[in-house]
């Protein structure tokens, strides 16, 4: 066993000298060749500093030593546990392995309870420290190319944890024995059923339909086109204000995670505070839409639907809300908007947004110069991006939580996951057009021209984000993979108009869908408006709740004159034509 961990970790070693080699910069006639030597040997890589070189050599030498004698130790244990029949099985060594804080793989009482399987465990633990250690260790290129690094580390090490495989989880051996096997069938059936689908069930999708019990708020399509439907919600108050509420939600996504069951709708609070909402429901991209680019999105998409809400309400002006890629969007567009004279939004309100994509997360990772050569190759013309690729990327960034934590439940010991509505919605994939896809990744990810006032041509004009300079609610999420706080916040040095910022705690989408009446989770607001993130947070207040209140009292100073809502949605030019979801909203992708 002792020799089996060690074979893990070098194993390892071996591997990562690969991805080192192709993340590097560096000419590959050296680079590569002398990575593998040095990953496998613990050895180091650069000759061109000999003391620089001495120091590596040295701290890697010190990592495998510990390493040896962490797992010598750890052997030790399991001797002096198995010959001592009185010792507590829950009370190992302070200096052995701990799982991180959140992580439920080990957490069943079979893990403590079977000597080997608490052996399987923390050999893992140990090696996946190491793992880390040694990534931090071996040379990188710059800073993305050891960020790349890491994420496969994280890969290769979630995927090797005993308890993803049939033979090292003592659960998957308790499930079969109480089950007399059924649970190995079931769990057979499942991963047929699953490779049918295409992908792995992280919610019971029986229990969910759109326009059943997801996204049912009342109110109607009143305007479509190739890109998108607009939905105009029927109002909840006897008193509406006179701007309507435009929301422009990601595109990546379908809407509807701002509209899943009434107590946990975004849509359903806007309206119940008095606003007239109205929601853009993209159209999923089929193969007769593939032709499709940014430009098309802002002028078709976003541009299209404040104007025909202004219309529809008789006002000049609305107020705007993007979400993530949606909020780069309504950015864009209201650019564009300017550098024609035209000022259609009272105020601007961004979930979740980058503008400035010099920290893009590790979707960054996925994206450099060959990558996005390819895609211009492929789809750059045509085509789509499909969404079962785009669902598998999202996933691999939280692998434990959206990977591997149902491999075991599902297919090793046989369960069925509970209904979610967020993770059936997120299950619910879109595709991307090409020329959209390949746009945006290059001229954002890649090249960040969005922030450089003039770098970027959209629907013929010039982009200048100082230009947007109405008041605008910044909203960010703390631990958020996609959107960094820190980036949503650089936002605020962007943008020309008086900012608000808010941090709410959790991740990317919980963050956002933090409805009031649960009460859970807390948010930091803060006085500070300069440009430094972290002294912003330095002097911010935590809250306790939801910040969807903060939100709209914010909102309610841009809504207008309040007038009698208005039960008939549409007008007489803008004619309601289905009742909301609509159409576009069910489609599946290819």
């Amino acid at each position: 066993m002792f020799q089996a961990g060690q074979s893990w970790a070098q194993g390892f070693a071996q591997w990562l000298a690969a991805v080192q080699a192709q993340a590097q910069s560096q000419p590959q006639s050296q680079s590569q060749s002398t990575t593998a030597q040095a990953a496998a040997s613990a050895s180091p890589t650069s000759k061109s500093d000999p003391a620089q070189a001495a120091a590596q050599h040295g701290a890697l030498q010190q990592l495998q030593q510990a390493f040896m004698a962490r797992h010598m130790a750890l052997w030790q244990a399991q001797i002096n546990r198995s010959s001592d029949k009185n010792a507590a099985s829950s009370t190992p060594d302070a200096a052995l392995p701990r799982p991180q804080p959140g992580d439920r793989r080990f957490s069943a009482a079979e893990w403590a309870n079977s000597p080997i399987h608490d052996y399987f465990r923390q050999s893992y633990l140990l090696n996946a420290e190491y793992v880390g250690r040694l990534v931090e260790l071996l040379p990188a290129a710059d800073t993305k190319a050891r960020e790349r690094m890491r994420f496969m580390a994280r890969q290769y090490v979630d995927a090797l944890a005993p308890s993803n495989f049939a033979a090292t989880n003592p659960e998957f051996i308790e499930t079969a024995l109480a089950s007399q096997g059924e649970s190995i069938n079931a769990g057979i059936r499942n991963l047929l059923a699953d490779i049918e689908k295409g992908h792995i069930s992280l919610s019971d999708e029986t229990a969910f339909e759109v326009g059943r019990n997801l996204a049912i708020t009342p109110g109607a399509v009143v305007f479509e086109n190739e890109v998108m439907q607009l939905i105009q919600y029927a109002p909840l108050s006897d008193v509406v204000g006179t701007r309507p509420l435009v929301i422009v939600p990601p595109c990546i996504n379908k809407y509807y995670i701002l509209d899943l069951q009434p107590e946990n709708s975004l849509v359903r609070h806007a309206i119940e505070q008095g606003n007239t909402v109205f929601m853009v429901s993209w159209r999923n991209p089929q193969a007769a839409q593939g032709h499709l680019g940014w430009d098309d999105y802002v002028e078709q998409g976003v541009l299209r639907a404040l104007a025909v809400a202004a219309a529809i309400c008789g006002v000049e002006q609305v107020n705007a809300l993007g979400f993530c890629v949606g909020g780069t969007l309504l950015s864009t567009a209201l650019a564009v908007a300017r550098a024609r004279g035209e000022t259609p939004v009272t105020s601007l309100t961004l979930l979740t947004t980058l503008l400035d994509f010099a920290d893009p997360g590790e979707l960054g990772l996925f994206i450099d110069q060959a990558s996005v050569a390819a895609r211009e190759a492929s789809i750059g013309k045509g085509g789509l991006m499909k969404g079962s690729e785009l669902a598998a990327v999202f996933s691999s960034l939280r692998a434990n939580d959206l990977i591997w934590q149902y491999v075991v439940s599902n297919y090793l010991k046989g369960g069925k996951p509970p209904a979610f509505d967020l993770l059936y919605w997120n299950a619910d994939s879109t595709n991307l057009p090409g020329p959209f896809a390949v746009w945006y990744l290059r001229n954002m990810y890649l090249e960040n021209r969005l922030r450089s006032p003039g770098r970027l041509t959209v629907c013929g004009e010039k982009v200048d984000l100082r230009k947007v300079d109405m008041p605008v609610f910044l909203y960010a999420s703390r631990e958020d993979h996609i959107v960094p706080w820190q980036a949503g916040y650089r936002s605020r040095a962007l943008l020309g108009g008086r900012s608000t910022f808010v941090m709410g705690a959790s991740g990317h989408i919980a963050g956002v869908i933090n409805p009031p009446a649960k009460n859970r989770r807390s948010y930091w607001v803060g006085e500070y408006a300069g440009k430094d993130a972290e002294r912003w947070l330095a002097g911010a207040t935590e809250q306790r709740g939801s910040w969807w209140p903060t939100w709209t009292a914010w909102l309610q100073a841009f809504a207008g004159k309040p007038r009698k809502a208005r039960v008939r949605l549409g007008s007489v030019t803008y004619k309601a034509l289905e009742p909301a979801p609509g159409r576009y909203v069910r489609e599946k992708a290819s």
